[in-house]
């Protein structure tokens, strides 16, 4: 048969294949050898492989036909008898040469004597006093119970379970003295090693003189005795057995504890009638006050998580604090098979605070080997995340750095985030809160799906949560979370979710979103940092507090030193070599500036230059005096007298139509195609005639009437017409004029400057369109009432567009008085006698020889 090749002794497997028995276990090693009539086996059960332990007692050979009553009566009584302190039987095999006897994983006493003579005094001390006590308890079972005489106590009838508790067994001479079978008054003497452990009466009348006495008189001075060997098992058994049966000396005491030794005594008194027995040696042991086993450790442990669901809430919370306090001083295999199971237990079905339990019952795992640990620990702890308890809630995120690490990832998605994601939309903000810590350490365990969609949903909320601590975590959270989004969820939520945060009225929120952007400025584009994130953070520049501005310094500092490695690499122009601009414009001139004053110039004078090289284009085909120039929109303050052909006029490079119809100048009318198109190729000589005729012109009464306004020119020396004025002067800009290059001012604009309000206040100015203050809202929306990352749209507020034509049709509107008319005219007139005067002066400026 197959399963005889997993049987782990060769001699075992014979016996067996003759016999042909079907064995409910597997034999493994062999542990030890008991008195040399038992073997036991390391074994595992065949239905769920859990560890068990097998005793064989092989009785094939003539000289051990005793064997097979003992075996018998082994099985007989483990099989009827049950208490937590006695071997627990699980299954037997018996055949015509062996008996085979399973039961729970255990291992011999003595093997452990010598691994615990190592510890320290009283953990030692301890430890045996615990298993002394759970021997005592199960031999006053069974002689006040079942009336029986155990005959046997002695180390090799003691065993340990895996959790170091001790296990009575030995029961192959167990009798009861009304049993017709009764093995221990006949053949007690038979057993191997019982000589020595005999007690006095037994030694002077035989094992037949117990039928007589009480049940429990041989097994308490076998108590006694069990008591020497343990404290002292390399010093000999006392010699109270033989006559004259001196009592112990208190020099053979040896580890024995002194509270002990008196009632260490009473259990060899010689006479058994005066005995000590081991129910009265219990009552002693248990007393509240003096009792040795009253205040051990291990037994008001054991004895707290045998009672803890009956216990009050006081007597649990002092049991769970002696573990806290003495979880380091407890034998391994203790806190690991004892105390862990019975807290899982009361964790998993209640009875007390989960708060209180789960720490001990993670500190207590820590030992549990990786095999078992997702069994033994993460089991139970994953199916309380479904319990509705606030306080089991919080007890497993506040110790989840504990075990997250042990955690697999298809358990995270689809059983623990499942219940965790309540815990968003909880009504107590320290739910909430906790909840939002968790995710950065369970975020690596989340599938793609739940990490780019469910959780960033969940979190958007949470940044309008009314706790603004929360709302600074969440920001901080998605920091983390932001270099493991896929690349478009990056791009999509991580700029409005942290402008979000800039825009909170919590400092720290404000803090949090500066900081995000720069732990995740690799998740951008570099091009994204110019078009996104920079105008995003650009105004907590000028922030309230100073905490925020010093920080959004840092931010910008670091984003624009990413800029500039980033323009490092990139080509100075992406216009082709051989072409030297657009439509003829020059280049900007690549010179930098340092102050603003010379930004503005600088400005001023590449857009000044442009727009003289396309004027210069543009009339390069049509005559100099050619009426056929761009129209210009006629201010609405000027009189209908003001036709288009004097507006024509002002647009052309030119002086006005009359001057230049009145003189022939040759040197404005025979230039080249190629010469016109140069600033101030056209250049006109000042002479006496142009001067007189411009004076004149310029009083004559029939032109001032055609054109009250005049074709006055500006003067090119005001400072306040400059694009340096203020930008409500710079509003009002009515027009602007090219100045010839003959006055010494080659291609510059100038705009007219406005009319002073002091003197005209009645004359309305024309305002350009373009030129109006935008309707922009107040701010950007507040970041409490946005719900969601994902439109764009809701993070712009929209410009309103002025209509062109609605100011020039209101301005229109107002005529003016014939008194602002007269006053203005005055005012040109005044200008045009200074212009005269400047035009004399260049004159003998020219005349003069070089």
């Amino acid at each position: 048969m197959d399963y005889l090749r997993t049987l782990g002794s060769a001699a075992v497997s014979t016996l067996v294949q003759k016999s042909g028995l079907n064995l409910p276990f597997s034999l493994g090693s062999k542990q030890a050898q008991v008195d040399g009539y038992c073997t036991i086996f390391d074994a595992t059960k065949r239905d769920d492989g859990s560890p068990v332990s097998v005793f064989e007692y092989d009785f094939g050979d003539s000289s051990k036909r005793n064997v097979k009553q003992f075996a018998q009566n082994a099985l007989r009584k483990l099989r009827t008898t049950r208490h937590p302190d006695v071997l627990k039987f699980m299954d037997a095999v018996e055949s015509d040469t062996s008996i085979y006897i399973m039961t729970e994983r255990v291992r011999p006493l003595s093997a452990a004597l010598s691994q615990y003579s190592t510890k320290n005094a009283q953990e030692r001390e301890d430890w045996l006093l615990w298993g002394l006590h759970r021997i005592s308890v199960a031999l006053a079972f069974l002689n006040e119970q079942c009336l029986s005489t155990h005959g046997k106590v002695s180390t090799s009838a003691i065993f340990l379970t895996p959790s170091g508790e001790w296990k009575l067994g030995g029961f192959e001479v167990l009798s009861n003295p009304k049993d017709e079978t009764a093995l221990l008054y006949t053949l007690g003497g038979l057993v191997p090693g019982s000589t020595p452990w005999a007690p006095p009466e037994v030694k002077k009348n035989g094992w037949s003189a117990l039928k007589d006495l009480s049940p429990g008189t041989a097994d308490a001075y076998a108590l006694g005795l069990l008591l020497h060997a343990v404290f002292n098992p390399s010093h000999p058994l006392p010699a109270t057995a033989e006559p004259p049966h001196p009592p112990p000396a208190p020099s053979s005491r040896g580890s024995i504890p002194q509270g002990i030794f008196p009632v260490y005594k009473k259990l060899l008194n010689p006479n058994p009638k005066a005995r000590l027995n081991v129910k009265g040696f219990l009552e002693i042991g248990m007393a509240e006050e003096t009792g040795f086993f009253a205040h051990n450790r291990l037994v008001k442990v054991c004895s707290g998580l045998d009672n803890f669901a009956l216990a009050s809430e006081a007597e649990k919370n002092a049991l769970l604090r002696t573990l806290k306090e003495s979880a380091s001083s407890f034998p391994l295999e203790f806190t690991s098979y004892r105390i862990l199971p019975s807290l899982l237990s009361a964790l998993e079905y209640g009875g007390a605070s989960a708060a209180a339990i789960l720490p001990l019952v993670l500190q207590f795992g820590a030992n549990t080997s990786p095999e078992e640990y997702p069994k033994i620990i993460l089991a139970p702890i994953i199916k309380l995340y479904a319990s509705p308890d606030r306080g089991t809630r919080m007890a497993l995120l506040d110790h989840l750095p504990e075990y997250v690490e042990k955690l697999d990832k298809k358990v995270v998605s689809d059983k623990i985030f499942p219940h965790l994601q309540t815990g968003f939309s909880d009504t107590v903000a320290v739910i909430r809160e906790a909840t939002v810590k968790s995710i950065s350490l369970l975020s690596s365990k989340l599938t793609d799906r739940i990490l780019n969609n469910d959780l960033l949903r969940l979190l958007a909320k949470m940044q309008m949560d009314p706790e603004p601590s929360i709302r600074t975590n969440t920001c901080i959270l998605l920091g983390r979370l932001g270099p493991t989004l896929g690349y478009n969820t990056k791009r999509k939520v991580l700029v409005p979710a942290f402008s979000r945060a800039l825009k909170d009225t919590f400092v720290h929120a404000r803090v949090a979103g500066l900081m995000a952007f720069m732990a995740t400025i690799d998740c951008f584009e570099v091009p994204e940092l110019a078009s996104k994130v920079i105008p995003s953070m650009a105004f907590t520049l000028v922030d309230e507090e100073k905490l925020v501005r010093d920080q959004a310094f840092k931010a910008l500092e670091l984003f624009v030193k990413k800029l500039e490695e980033y323009v490092s690499h990139m080509p100075e122009t992406a216009a082709p070599s051989n072409v030297e601009g657009i439509n003829g414009i020059a280049p900007v001139p690549a010179t930098l500036v340092t102050s603003a004053a010379g930004a503005a110039g600088s400005l001023a004078g590449w857009a000044i230059s442009s727009l003289g090289r396309k004027i210069a284009a543009s009339d390069m085909q049509a005559p100099i005096n050619s009426a056929g120039g761009p129209n210009i929109d006629r201010p609405a303050s000027a009189p209908n007298a003001f036709s288009s052909e004097h507006i024509g006029e002002l647009t052309r490079p030119s002086f006005a139509k009359t001057t230049l119809s009145s003189q022939s100048v040759p040197s404005v009318q025979e230039p080249s195609r190629a010469k016109a198109m140069q600033l101030g190729s056209g250049r006109v000589p000042v002479t006496d005639t142009i001067v007189s005729d411009l004076l004149a012109e310029t009083t004559s009464p029939s032109v001032m009437e055609a054109n009250p306004w005049g074709s006055d020119l500006m003067d090119v020396n005001a400072d306040a017409d400059d694009w340096r004025a203020s930008t409500s002067d710079a509003a009002e800009v009515s027009g602007s004029m090219f100045i010839p290059g003959s006055f010494g001012i080659t291609g510059q604009i100038k705009t007219i400057a406005p009319v002073e309000r002091a003197r005209s206040p009645a004359i309305q100015r024309v305002q350009s369109p373009l030129s109006r203050p935008s309707s922009r809202g107040s701010g950007p929306q507040s970041a409490l009432q946005d719900s969601n990352w994902e439109t764009d749209g809701m993070w712009d507020t929209p410009v309103d567009k002025p209509s062109p034509g609605s100011t020039l049709s209101s301005a229109a509107q107002s005529p003016i008085s014939k008194e602002d008319k007269a006053l203005e005219m005055a005012r040109r007139k005044e200008e045009r006698k200074q212009r005269i005067a400047m035009l004399k002066e260049q004159k003998k400026t020219a005349a003069k020889p070089t």
